[in-house]
């Protein structure tokens, strides 16, 4: 373990409070209103903290109560947090994605007493549970549109976010002293932040955050990724998850960096070319998705420019694991040469052109995706991270490449392979457990050390995570196969979106697999082939050549044992609502297997 950076010894809102007072003027959030971007300053990021948390306080949320956030990443999102921490309440994120019976589980299990909601749609989910949330004091609402259908009884537990902020503004104006006592009394030990687990193998679990974890966890991502205060960066992923918010609250607020929110989700590419970040981050789907854009807009391109893309990708792929700083002058040539050509338009088309760094985690990507982008020139790399962690706890090193691992770890991290390979780690930024269970905070945490859940193993003082421990599949045979391998050696074609294998206690491997609609639709059209919705074309005889094909490809590389023997076109793209995938997007197994049993009996037949 290496020794942490020194950090002010402050919990996120007095940092805050110290950033206002230290760079006022400098602007620290900009967000897109009608597509222009309004900025906020450091000042006026306190100013307005502690305006929702004096309006919060008025709507009688007690010290250490909680306050759930259900909305999109906006300012008022982290105002919020923020507003509430001034108080010496907590805060709890909610998937905006989720359906009402999710809402209501996890408002209700947070003993929530207020909840922030976006709009209208968000509104109408917590009406619904209402009956089953007998702690909920008020509703507070963003944005008003649709509130005067609401009946006077709804009504009137509704407030609107103008009027709590409003109010609070009256009550700081007529004096600070509730925030200074509050911020006075707070401590690094105090919960911060409750963020809930996606709940792929059963409830969402209340993971308690305090100031000391985030405090912790800081130092470290910004060393690793060499980050300053002239970072800018796009929060879109969602706020209640803690990779976005170790990018949008806990580094930036320690740091001094820039925070932009864009209009919606519908707008993050446009978004992404306009601000033009010097740090992203991006789960693999996103990157799977960037992939595919690339790809369609190559199939859409003159002859002569899928010739220039072909020669760039051959040229610059030596030297792709290499950063910028290790490469001889003759690769930096050669990489310019391609970049003035065509790579340097990919890159603005997908709004990467100014990044520094950037970023996947959150779950395992195809190390030929990484590869991929690192060729275009983006400085991609690995890490990983747990909700337990609170974020980033390995990455790779940007002059350190080791391909297929997940880097070392990161100043302040201990780490050691307990029983099976699990990965252990410990340190300060080790959650303090989950909230009204202590059962299971004694199963994650022992003696100090995390148990992460993840097999690893160590390569040239890098970690490679092989799999999640209880996802490792036995064949009938006594095989043992890491799953994971197996789907992301399907899933970096650009037409697969989805493999969900099927193997443990089966002779031989199968998978479930979902098409790229976007890139198989474009594929089908340039070849003339007819279809008029996703079942039509996912049972195309031409698209399930298309899928062998990329199959076969993938187990090229793979173990014979490993290899997909048999595979299932689905006929519809796997649902949240359905209870097939999670808020943030991860395969429930346990579910497909039993909602698609019928097929997956079949492929043995």
């Amino acid at each position: 373990m290496t020794t942490p950076l020194e950090l002010p010894a402050l919990t996120l809102p007095q940092m805050l409070r110290e950033q206002a007072a230290r760079i006022p003027d400098r602007i620290a959030i900009r967000q897109k209103d009608f597509g222009i971007w309004q900025p906020c300053s450091w000042r006026r990021y306190w100013e307005r903290s502690c305006h929702v948390g004096l309006g919060l306080d008025a709507l009688g949320l007690p010290a250490g109560g909680h306050v759930g956030i259900l909305s999109e990443n906006r300012i008022e999102w982290v105002l919020g947090q923020m507003g509430a921490g001034v108080i010496g309440a907590v805060a709890v994120g909610l998937y905006p994605t989720s359906p009402a019976a999710e809402i209501g589980y996890v408002l209700r299990h947070a003993d929530v007493s207020v909840v922030i909601c976006e709009d209208q749609e968000q509104v109408d989910k917590v009406l619904e549970c209402r009956a089953q949330l007998p702690g909920l004091k008020r509703i507070v609402v963003i944005e008003t549109k649709g509130l005067r259908n609401f009946g006077p009884e709804d009504r009137a537990l509704i407030a609107t976010y103008a009027e709590l902020e409003a109010e609070g503004a009256r009550r700081f104006a007529a004096g600070p002293g509730r925030i200074e006592a509050a911020l006075a009394r707070q401590r690094l030990d105090d919960i911060g932040l409750m963020i809930y687990t996606s709940g792929s193998t059963g409830k969402p679990k209340g993971a308690m955050i305090s100031y000391r974890n985030m405090r912790a966890v800081a130092p470290g991502i910004i060393d690793r990724l060499g980050l300053g205060a002239d970072e800018r960066h796009l929060s879109y992923l969602p706020l209640c998850h803690v990779a976005e918010q170790m990018l949008t609250t806990f580094v930036p607020i320690y740091t001094g960096a820039q925070i932009n929110f864009g209009e919606s989700l519908r707008t993050v590419q446009e978004d992404l070319r306009e601000v033009a970040p010097t740090l992203f981050l991006g789960v693999p789907r996103i990157w799977e998705k960037l992939h595919a854009s690339i790809t369609i807009k190559m199939l859409e391109a003159r002859p002569w420019a899928r010739a220039l893309y072909r020669h760039a990708l051959q040229a610059c792929t030596p030297f792709a694991w290499r950063s910028a700083r290790q490469r001889t002058l003759r690769q930096r040539c050669i990489h310019a040469f391609w970049s003035l050509l065509i790579l340097r338009a990919l890159r603005n088309f997908i709004g990467l052109r100014q990044a520094r760094i950037a970023l996947t985690g959150a779950a395992p990507i195809p190390r030929n995706i990484l590869h991929y982008f690192r060729i275009l020139g983006i400085p991609l790399v690995e890490v990983y991270g747990l909700t337990e962690s609170t974020g980033m706890i390995l990455g790779q090193h940007p002059d350190r490449i080791v391909p297929g691992t997940v880097g070392e770890p990161i100043l302040g991290v201990e780490h050691r392979l307990g029983e099976a390979g699990e990965l252990m780690i410990r340190g300060d930024m080790v959650f303090e457990g989950y909230y009204k269970d202590p059962e299971q905070s004694r199963a994650a945490l022992r003696d100090g050390w995390l148990l992460t859940g993840d097999v690893a193993a160590e390569e040239n003082g890098a970690l490679r995570i092989l799999d999640r421990l209880k996802d490792i599949m036995i064949t009938s045979g006594g095989k043992n196969l890491t799953p994971t391998e197996i789907e992301n050696a399907a899933k970096s074609s650009p037409y697969v979106k989805e493999c969900i294998v099927i193997a443990d206690g089966r002779k031989y491997v199968t998978a479930l697999i979902q098409i790229e609609f976007d890139t198989v639709s474009k594929w089908a059209e340039t070849r003339g082939h007819a279809f008029t919705h996703f079942r039509s074309l996912a049972e195309h005889p031409a698209v399930l050549e298309l899928i062998q094909a990329e199959i076969d490809r993938a187990n090229a590389d793979l173990a014979s044992v490993a290899r997909i023997k048999r595979f299932h076109l689905l006929t519809k793209e796997l649902d949240h609502d359905d209870g097939e995938v999670t808020a943030t997007m991860k395969v429930r197994r346990a579910s497909i297997y039993r909602l698609y049993a019928e097929q997956i009996e079949a492929l043995y037949a």
